[in-house]
């Protein structure tokens, strides 16, 4: 069996390194890696083409999803009950940055945002290359 290929965003290690509960590290884990050889679990779709990954323990931590092609799962933001809307806004953001071209290192826009665009993207393909 084929597993999917997990990456990780730069803001998903940033938000996952500060986590401080050691067993909450081991569960978020344990359930990218059950998800990584296709068992989801307890996934709810939150809308923009991100899912969340409920981990039931402590606070009810959350890891938000984005499939990108058939054998990518990327990891698009962490959070808990508590910063859910939040944490939900903020996922589709980054999956919609995506989406426009962010992770083929293409850049939109006109003259003003240009160096900005460009920047983007070459941020968002830096994530998806190193993982």
């Amino acid at each position: 069996m084929t597993g999917i290929e997990v990456r990780q965003t730069e803001a998903f290690a940033r938000w996952f390194e500060q986590l401080r509960d050691r067993q909450a590290r081991a569960r978020i884990l344990v359930r990218i890696r059950r998800a990584s050889l296709g068992n989801p679990g307890d996934v709810r779709p939150v809308g923009g083409g991100v899912v969340e990954l409920r981990v039931e323990h402590g606070p009810g931590y959350r890891v938000y999803c984005t499939r990108l092609g058939d054998a990518v799962l990327v990891l698009r933001a962490g959070g808990d009950k508590r910063t859910q809307a939040r944490d939900i806004e903020r996922a589709r953001r980054l999956a919609r940055e995506l989406r426009e071209g962010g992770w083929r290192s293409q850049a939109g826009g006109d003259k003003r945002t240009q160096a900005r665009d460009i920047e983007r993207a070459r941020r968002l393909a830096r994530e998806l290359r190193e993982g």
